[in-house]
């Protein structure tokens, strides 16, 4: 238990083009591939009232209203996943915001390309985190659990 206490949590939504394409499995895998654990995961609709909360960080910027529009558009996948370095782990995989210039093997190199369809959003900060987190999820909607290194036993 230990180990799990030391890690970090990040909020991660499939965006609707990801869902629209059917990049979802691929995109989960990616990141249980590299070893973070999914604790909290559904898909949803987002209202306007939930995605100015979510967005307000971006209020007042040329793309605000069309940001808004697209994340409203069609249902998205949200998730919460846990490990160490949960945070620039999953920044990394998703590589840059502009797929021209994310790294090849990203997320974003791979499957997307412009930046207004880009796929993903993860958080940038322990602290944005925990925000974005909150206005998703319920505490009893997650569900922390130890990925163990030996063979699994189910009792």
């Amino acid at each position: 238990m230990a180990e799990q206490a030391r890690a970090e949590r990040t909020l991660v939504i499939l965006k609707p083009d990801a869902v629209q394409r059917q990049l979802v499995g691929p995109i989960i895998t990616r990141f249980e591939q590299k070893g973070l654990r999914i604790t909290a995961l559904k898909m949803m609709q987002i209202d306007r009232s939930l995605a100015e909360r979510h967005y307000a960080v971006h209020k007042g910027k040329a793309f605000y209203a069309s940001l808004l529009d697209f994340i409203t558009c069609a249902p998205v996948v949200v998730m919460v996943l846990e490990g160490h370095g949960a945070i620039s782990i999953v920044r990394r995989l998703m590589g840059a915001t502009n797929p021209a210039q994310a790294e090849p093997g990203t997320i974003r190199a791979d499957f997307a390309l412009q930046t207004t369809y880009n796929l993903v959003h993860g958080s940038d900060s322990p602290d944005t985190a925990a925000a974005e987190i909150d206005l998703f999820f319920s505490p009893q909607e997650i569900v922390s659990h130890p990925i163990p290194l030996g063979p699994l036993a189910f009792v």
